[in-house]
């Protein structure tokens, strides 16, 4: 891994997290919904690890949009949907024995345990294949479903039920509900048979297994399915109407009582020796299995801990995958261009001479920055080393200086944004060199306005990055509300957008319908298809629970410019926003060119005030809280999360508007301030009584 990552600040971070997040989108694309990928799964694992390092310097850019958090992809079109009644969540990954150390760290530190004690771990190989929920009631298959986007699946109850190791009936003595979640999957002596008989018919081959079975499981005629040999191996449950076990290993168990066949080898492990024992030995066993694995999942055994330990957005604390190294191959750059990303930062990227890695053709690799390619001396014709580790665009890992020629020259990085040619400049401290042309760059403006139609944003369906490009370039759209202005300056033009190049009529009438389909949207994902610098998904979310409704946001920023006011100390307050962040959401209000695009979006749309979720008679829905000192019954990252659940709003500072504060052993100037100010001070023995 590129230890650059460590040295991005916090803003050229932010930038290349979006650009990763990007380009992993449309992978996730291309492999879940058209079972087409780009790349192998080891290239979408090796650049993960780019986005994961930078997760891990800057934990504020673990959010929702974040690909290492977002689960599976949108329900392809050609199916019922079925709503999942727990989510299906995906895995963080590891890579290394160092990184699963850091996650049984983690696991100790929110549970608060001793360093080194022993966690009872499960054990059990990752299939590559496609995540299934299957649900039974009074032991009768009734549905099943794939992941989708974690909350929404596709209906292919019909094409599970040709699978012959899928019981349809389950024995007596189940729940009267039960969810069993899994992987379907296709033996390689059936994957190789498979295409051997596409060759023949003159049809398309597949890449791999996973995607042969992705491909013969999402056929719209079950026919399809049935013909083609799938498999199904069940790891675990979604709802369930009792308890069946006190332990991961005991609902192994069970499933394998009930017909279900269960992934192996696998095993119960103590501590981390044992753990990388096992990785080892199914490392070696790997090439001899009859199916796919891509590394070996991990799991807490004991059922309460994992309660205890919850989620962090759309991942398990409790689980981890422990993803197989990384390929490496030798290229040459034949070129570096630099791409100019939404908040200006320049990112050169080297044009490689094509190679295939691990079954897959490399032509880019990133090189993060200016730092960056000076401290490994990347020239233009240099051979390089590149790693597919993580999640987008391969890295240059280092030069192979015995093969430079002699003329070679250092790469003189731009002192002119290659977009614009305005000036670039460094801040004092920055890593990142950023194009000071603002909105007058063309492709900062093309970038934030594909943020802002973006997945997590307004998600305008066939308003993508290419279409965006393209009416940006025709004029069509300038800023934001331009988008929702398409149908009736279309109406009024000579030349119609229909009249343009690949759309008809029905085509320009579906786009605008699903324009006019986005005019209502949720407070927090307005503030993040704003595209402020720092303000992610999740920051996003606290704003809006913060402030409830964007004229309150929009009203408290402008007051905040003068920090001596109590709007200022009102958004340090909100947990993780620190000065920088601060400064960054106040200037993007300040300007009044942003004030014009809010008024206009304004006209346009109906932004929702947050609404806060059920809770139930939760007795903190809606209080602001911190804590403060050190918890005994459980760790304050554990307290905060309890009281997160429970509707609470948790804060970093105290201030007047505080309503509790909850102060553990050894609390210092948090306790002081509250005392001063006369908020409600609780032991951690009354916050327990309050949650419970």
């Amino acid at each position: 891994m590129s230890e650059s990552l460590f040295d991005l600040d916090k803003e050229d971070a932010i930038a290349r997290h979006k650009e990763l997040s990007k380009e992993i989108f449309h992978h996730d694309k291309k492999y879940h919904d058209e079972d087409t990928p780009e790349i192998t799964d080891a290239d979408y694992d090796a650049l993960r690890l780019e986005i994961i390092a930078l997760e891990k310097k800057h934990p504020d850019l673990i959010t929702k949009d974040s690909p290492t958090q977002k689960v599976g992809a949108t329900p392809s079109k050609g199916f019922k949907k079925i709503k999942h009644s727990v989510p299906m969540l995906s895995l963080g990954n590891v890579f290394s024995e160092e990184e699963l150390e850091e996650f049984l760290d983690k696991v100790r530190r929110f549970l608060g345990l001793e360093a080194l004690e022993d966690i009872g771990i499960a054990a059990e190989p990752k299939i590559d294949g496609l995540s299934c929920s299957i649900r039974y009631e009074q032991g009768k298959l009734i549905y099943a479903a794939t992941r989708g986007d974690g909350f929404e699946g596709e209906d292919i109850t019909e094409n599970v039920k040709t699978i012959s190791d899928i019981p349809h009936q389950l024995p007596k003595g189940v729940p009267n509900i039960i969810e069993v979640r899994g992987e379907i999957y296709m033996r390689r002596d059936e994957f190789i048979a498979l295409n051997k008989k596409q060759e023949e018919n003159e049809k398309q081959v597949f890449a791999n297994p996973r995607n042969a079975a992705a491909g013969s499981l999402r056929q719209l005629d079950s026919k399809i399915t049935a013909e083609r040999k799938l498999n199904f191996f069940g790891y675990a449950l979604g709802e369930v109407s009792e308890k069946l076990s006190d332990t991961q290993w005991g609902i192994r168990e069970k499933l394998s009582a009930w017909g279900f066949t269960e992934a192996s080898p696998a095993a119960l492990c103590k501590n981390s020796k044992d753990i990388m024992a096992f990785y080892n030995e199914i490392s070696v066993a790997r090439p001899d299995l009859e199916y796919e694995i891509d590394g070996v999942v991990y799991k807490v055994n004991d059922l309460a801990l994992q309660e205890r330990l919850g989620f962090v957005s759309r991942a398990p604390r409790w689980a981890t995958a422990h993803k197989f190294p990384a390929e490496k191959a030798v290229t040459i750059i034949n070129d570096i261009d630099i791409q100019v990303g939404r908040t200006g930062v320049l990112t050169p990227v080297a044009r490689l001479e094509p190679i295939t890695v691990g079954g897959v053709v490399v032509s880019n690799a990133t090189l993060h920055n200016q730092d960056e390619i000076e401290r490994k001396d990347a020239r233009i014709g240099d051979h390089v080393v590149i790693q597919r580790a993580g999640d987008v665009i391969p890295q240059v890992v280092e030069v192979v200086l015995d093969k430079r020629k002699s003329e070679s020259k250092p790469y003189e990085f731009p002192k002119a944004c290659p977009v614009c040619d305005s000036p670039v400049h460094r801040e004092e401290g920055e890593v990142a060199w950023r194009c000071t042309g603002g909105l007058i760059c063309s492709a900062q403006a093309v970038e934030r306005l594909k943020h802002f139609v973006s997945r997590l944003a307004f998600d305008i369906d066939g308003l993508g990055a290419k279409i965006i490009e393209q009416f940006s370039q025709e004029g069509l759209i300038k800023s934001p509300a331009d988008i929702f202005k398409l149908e009736e300056n279309d109406k009024g033009s000579l030349t119609p957008m229909r009249a343009r190049e690949g759309w008809g009529t029905q085509s320009a009438k579906k786009l605008f319908q699903a324009i006019n389909d986005k005019r209502e949207i949720e407070l927090n994902r307005f503030i993040y298809a704003l595209g402020i610098r720092q303000i992610g998904e999740a920051t996003a979310k606290r704003l809006a629970s913060f402030y409830g409704s964007f004229d309150k946001l929009k009203e408290a920023m402008i007051i905040a410019q003068d920090k001596e006011h109590s709007a200022y100390e009102d958004l340090l307050s909100i947990d993780d926003i620190g000065p920088l962040m601060a400064d960054d959401l106040i200037d993007f209000f300040a300007y009044d060119y942003n004030q014009e695009i809010l008024t206009d979006l304004q006209a346009q749309l109906k932004i929702q005030d947050f609404v806060q979720q059920d809770v139930g008679d939760s007795k903190v829905a809606g209080k602001i809280m911190v804590f403060t000192g050190t918890m005994t019954k459980m760790t304050r990252s554990e307290a905060k999360a309890k009281a997160e659940k429970l509707g609470a709003k948790v804060s970093g500072s105290v201030s007047k508007k505080t309503d509790y504060v909850v102060a553990g052993e050894d609390a210092g100037s948090k306790l002081k301030k509250a005392n001063e100010l006369g908020v409600n001070v609780l032991t951690e023995d009354e916050w327990l009584g309050l949650s419970s």
